[in-house]
């Protein structure tokens, strides 16, 4: 199974699945896939969320 990272400002948030974040931040599973895009992170600042999957 896959997990994942969530962080905000350089500040780790929680590590989980994608079912897990979504309902960590009660958005979508998609959102958080949305999150872990480049296109997202040209769209915020280095304060903004960061989703990063975890090998």
């Amino acid at each position: 199974m896959t997990e994942y990272a969530l962080y905000k400002n350089d500040e780790l948030l929680i590590i989980g699945t994608l079912n897990e974040l979504a309902t960590f931040k009660n958005v979508k599973r998609e959102t958080i896939l949305f999150y872990a895009t480049p296109s997202y992170r040209k769209r915020t600042t280095e304060k903004g969320l960061r989703v990063i999957k975890l090998d």
